[in-house]
């Protein structure tokens, strides 16, 4: 299978810079990078893809057995790094794609040179001394609503997910793409999402790092990307002036102005 199209992957930018690879979160595809790209592509080379489920990728490459593991999601990112024939590149991964950059940089060292994580979690479920934002019964209750049904739950957690009820219209976008994407495959990725736990993973990190969190997030709470920032050794925290879970969207300036001033400190 032709790996670009299984993962319409585009490429964007300048390019002869550096590279930069943009992925997406749970519900999501890389139209959510559409305020970010221009920030880079003047002196960047941008990469985006979507996983497969999601947005314009290939339907028939879905294998739930691949996808029920976040190894899945990080084999198709070093797939795509190998088909083309990205060396040190900076991966950007919202939400869930932040630990499976983790995992595809350990893979692949030589293909990921640096990591930015927005607004990520390592374990959405509480654990004792740890605050994931989520108690078991969370979790049940938010799986079991999104299988019973998916595009009532799609319309009654995206805003809430995109917290910035006073812009309806941002929590409007996030439903049509919660609603755009095959259901059957968001159940898989959403189990897979809400009850991974990359803790583990966070040690493993050696490339330079930086956690971008939000000062409120109903998904991933402030405490988290402290968690995070503390786990990886050397890594960067900057807290966003910005509320809820998405905000490439929500504060582009801001998170663009944290990406960029780190992106420039790596050449």
């Amino acid at each position: 299978m032709d790996i670009l199209r299984r993962n319409n992957v585009t490429v964007t930018g300048n390019p002869d810079g550096p590279v930069v690879v943009l992925a997406h979160g749970f519900g999501c595809d890389q139209n959510m990078w559409r305020l970010t790209v221009p920030a880079l592509a003047d002196t960047y080379k941008v990469v985006l893809f979507d996983y497969v489920g999601a947005g314009r990728s290939d339907p028939s490459a879905f294998r739930e057995e691949r996808y029920a593991s976040l190894d899945g999601y990080a084999t198709d990112v070093v797939e795509v790094c190998e088909a083309l024939d990205l060396r040190g590149a900076t991966f950007v991964g919202h939400s869930v794609s932040a630990m499976v950059g983790v995992l595809a940089a350990r893979t692949a060292p030589e293909r990921i040179g640096a990591l930015v994580m927005v607004a990520p979690s390592p374990r959405y479920l509480d654990d004792e001394g740890y605050r994931g934002g989520f108690d078991a019964r969370d979790i049940d209750e938010l799986l079991g609503s999104l299988e019973s049904n998916y595009l009532g739950w799609s319309a009654a957690m995206a805003p809430v997910i995109m917290g910035n009820p006073e812009r309806p219209e941002l929590g409007e976008e996030l439903t049509h793409s919660f609603c755009a994407t095959d259901p059957d495959m968001a159940r898989v990725f959403a189990r897979t999402t809400f009850l991974s736990d990359s803790r583990e993973d966070l040690a493993t990190v050696t490339v330079p790092t930086l956690v971008l969190e939000c000062s409120e997030d109903a998904i991933a709470p402030r405490g988290v990307g402290a968690y995070v920032h503390a786990a990886i050794p050397g890594s960067r925290l900057v807290t966003l002036d910005a509320t809820g879970h998405c905000p490439h969207l929500s504060a582009p300036n801001a998170t663009n102005a944290a990406l960029t001033g780190f992106l420039a400190d790596l050449r």
